[in-house]
């Protein structure tokens, strides 16, 4: 018997259970339309700051704020730059600024329209207003609808590292309406493929099998398999957030590819790469280095490196000094009492958490300048599919 996917049409529920917590990421393509009567019915009420970019916000704002003034919200937007430039102290002063004018008070609600930066720096917000008013996410790009909306984690970056200065506010609800991709330019959708792929590489194999099978009508961003991706992809985050919500031990397999990932971020100023972009790199060089490290074997770097070529993603690290790499690897925020601690994998659907020694690191990387290395993991390719 053939298992047919559900249409894209029909709406997935997924629960992150977390007792008082708790709360659902309802999928469905025109969603956003429903977001005012869903909420009143959740039984939020209050004023409603619905904190957006410019570019979300002409596209997305005006169906969003219908939708809450329809249903009897008083809402007003606030828009913030695009791009990592907004997740910083100086915009969550700006946007409590503007909160604390209008008189928002614990009852209010902050709504998140937008990629994974607005979802980040609202929640921030969020969580220190009044010590923590409601807060929804409405994901509109892929990045964020299978990753950075679900789990709770917020903040802003430091000048010396991502994600340093934050808190663990979990949403209401996510609405995640897959409608919003459409409007996604390619690159950014592309980028959003990267941790839809390490949920594959992380716990599910069949999983990351199913994405090798349909990688091209991902790219094609054909309905029922973006759909089915974006549910599984929450179902294994939720799963995991649920074991683990402040991110102790189990959640960190979440950060697979963040290590190097976010050091290419900061190195690049958060302007070279995106984030999508640079973990799909982190992903195949941790993959390489865990190799190299015995943990795990070639056949995982190949498979990996190949369905993040195929994806469309870079694969190969950019011109950087070791001693670069290694100082901004230590602003990790796995590094436990001086020490690094790194996501690396066994296999296809498994990875384990250990500890890095800068000797072990650097050996891994000389050893992607010789000419073995180079046909290893790619080095002298673009890392376009």
């Amino acid at each position: 018997m053939v298992k047919t996917e559900p249409h894209a049409s029909v709406e997935r529920c997924v629960t992150v259970s977390l007792g008082e917590r708790s709360y659902d990421i309802l999928i469905k393509a025109g969603l956003l339309g429903e977001v005012g009567p869903r909420l009143k019915r959740l039984g939020l009420a209050g004023k409603v700051a619905v904190v957006t970019n410019q570019v979300v916000g002409r596209l997305y704002g005006p169906t969003v704020l219908r939708s809450l003034r329809s249903a009897g919200y008083q809402a007003k937007t606030i828009l913030v730059p695009e791009g990592e430039r907004a997740k910083s102290l100086r915009w969550v002063g700006r946007i409590l600024d503007e909160l604390v004018r209008e008189c928002f008070e614990r009852g209010s609600l902050v709504l998140a329209l937008g990629g994974g930066v607005v979802g980040d720096l609202a929640g921030f917000v969020a969580s220190i207003l009044a010590r923590g008013i409601p807060f929804v996410q409405v994901p509109t790009t892929l990045v964020a609808q299978v990753d950075s909306s679900v789990g709770g984690k917020t903040g802003v970056n430091h000048p010396l590292g991502k994600n340093l200065i934050g808190a663990f506010h979990q949403p209401r609800v996510v609405f995640v309406d897959p409608d919003t991709l459409s409007t996604l330019p390619t690159r950014e959708w592309v980028a959003g493929l990267a941790e839809v792929i390490k949920y594959g590489m992380i716990e599910d194999e069949a999983f990351f099998a199913y994405l090798e099978g349909r990688v091209d009508d991902l790219r094609k961003m054909q309905p029922e398999p973006v759909a089915h991706v974006i549910a599984r992809s929450c179902q294994i985050k939720a799963s995991v957030v649920e074991e683990d919500e402040r991110e102790s031990d189990r959640r960190r397999v979440l950060n697979y590819g963040h290590t190097i990932g976010h050091a290419l971020e900061s190195l690049g100023r958060y302007r070279k790469l995106i984030h999508g972009e640079a973990v799909a790199i982190g992903m195949v060089q941790e993959a390489d280095l865990a190799r190299s490290l015995g943990l795990c074997p070639a056949e995982v770097v190949v498979r990996q490196r190949e369905l993040v070529r195929r994806a469309g993603l870079p694969h190969t690290l950019p011109p950087v000094r070791f001693t670069e790499l290694w100082g901004a690897m230590q602003h990790d925020k796995k590094v436990v009492q001086g020490r690094l601690h790194c996501v690396l994998p066994k296999r296809v659907g498994q990875v384990v958490i250990v500890p890095l020694e800068q000797g072990q690191v650097k050996r891994w990387f000389m050893g992607l300048k010789g000419p073995e290395g180079a046909s290893r993991i790619g080095r002298g390719s673009t890392g376009q599919g």
